[in-house]
């Protein structure tokens, strides 16, 4: 990839277009996933339970546009609010721009395709359930969510 092409790599968060910020998104539909957090330690569990939204079949929001009237609690990730921010995972490219690293090369901005995404296992498709089929968020405590997609095996 030409280094003109790279804008991450030449541009903070905050210098970034709404385009280049949106493209930011690999759409893996991790941070779709549901979190439990710790009253008393503070901690993040992950869940495989998607918002209602989440097309659990492609890992994609149903209405994207939308999705901020039809759940409230959904975050419109900004610079700012990114700060605030601490259960996004840790391949997220967002927050890892943010920590001055790079994109993965699996990232679509790097690899050219959007498939890379679920090849790399960084994608939810397939691997979550919706909310309203879950029952309690306990019984689906799983860790893949906060740990780096692991390599494809050929």
């Amino acid at each position: 990839m030409k280094a003109s092409m790279a804008f991450w790599r030449e541009k903070t968060l905050e210098q970034m277009s709404r385009a280049e910020w949106e493209s930011l998104c690999d759409g893996c539909g991790r941070c779709c996933l549901n979190k439990l957090r710790d009253d008393i330690t503070d901690e993040i569990s992950f869940t495989n339970v998607a918002c209602r939204l989440l097309d659990t079949g492609s890992g994609r929001c149903g209405d994207y546009a939308n999705r901020r009237k039809r759940v409230p609690d959904c975050v419109q990730l900004t610079p700012k609010k990114l700060k605030a921010v601490d259960w996004l995972p840790p391949s997220c490219a967002y927050r890892l721009i943010g920590e001055g690293k790079d994109l993965p090369v699996w990232h679509p901005l790097r690899s050219g395709r959007a498939e890379s995404v679920k090849e790399a296992g960084a994608s939810v498709a397939g691997r979550c359930i919706n909310e309203r089929e879950a029952g309690p968020l306990e019984h689906h405590l799983v860790d893949w969510p906060g740990r780096m997609p692991r390599k494809p095996r050929k």
